[in-house]
């Protein structure tokens, strides 16, 4: 009898105890799950819906691409002397001088004076890293920022962590579908927010790894030249 009861006190504890797990498991979930769509939310005020010029001048204009409009509005900042020099960077390989000009015409005299093309940057993070090369070979100290305005936040993320002591001045650019619908109305801009507010988290914790010194010394996705500079330096120190 002694026994019996023993053993069925030991099951109600290993039942209590799972019991007790589930429930922290499903308040960490509640927890995750209200961060994340608070966040998404303050991620959403962030975004502009309409095109402010920068508030001021700035010693060069960096643009990334992947978006409609952001090369030409770039370009036109450059011809009212918002900045001395322009970096195109993330150009596709095979472009040249010659595709921009063909889709912003009158750029001739500006490209060939005042532009540079950067073929090596493929994601937000190594366009961080190529402007940093331009910026310091240019010796500026201040850069306006031109990209959409859903990739701003990450963008400013990855380029302050690279050039902390260059001031950003943002300038975002608003696409015409951002104002002609609700983003909440259609799947694909849901999907494309989503998707940049994950990004935008991931970079912003990956930044404050790496503050705090837990971050990869060398990034998986620099450029191969940028990792042989390093690792060139590194044994240099060593030697």
């Amino acid at each position: 009898m002694i026994a019996t009861e023993t053993h069925a006190s030991r099951v109600s504890a290993a039942a209590s105890v799972v019991v007790r797990f589930l429930r922290l498991v499903i308040s960490l979930v509640f927890v995750v799950a209200a961060a994340a769509v608070v966040g998404f939310v303050v991620f959403l005020r962030q975004l502009p819906a309409t095109e402010i010029k920068p508030a001021r001048d700035a010693d060069g204009i960096v643009v990334l691409t992947g978006g409609s409009s952001r090369v030409s509005d770039a370009m036109e900042l450059l011809s009212v002397g918002y900045g001395k020099r322009l970096l195109i960077s993330g150009v596709h390989p095979a472009s040249s001088t010659l595709e921009i000009q063909r889709s912003i015409p009158d750029s001739q005299a500006l490209l060939g004076c005042c532009v540079d093309l950067d073929h090596s940057a493929v994601n937000t993070r190594s366009n961080a890293t190529e402007t940093r090369r331009w910026v310091r070979q240019r010796g500026f100290h201040s850069l306006i920022v031109v990209t959409s305005n859903y990739h701003m936040p990450r963008a400013i993320v990855e380029l302050s962590h690279a050039m902390p002591d260059v001031a950003l001045i943002p300038f975002p650019v608003v696409g015409d579908k951002w104002n002609d619908e609700p983003w909440w109305s259609s799947g694909a801009a849901v999907r494309l927010l989503l998707l940049e507010y994950a990004k935008y988290v991931a970079a912003e914790l990956r930044v404050g790894l790496d503050r705090l010194g837990l971050g990869a010394m060398v990034a998986p996705d620099e450029p191969v030249h940028v990792r042989r500079d390093i690792a060139r330096r590194s044994a240099a120190s060593v030697n």
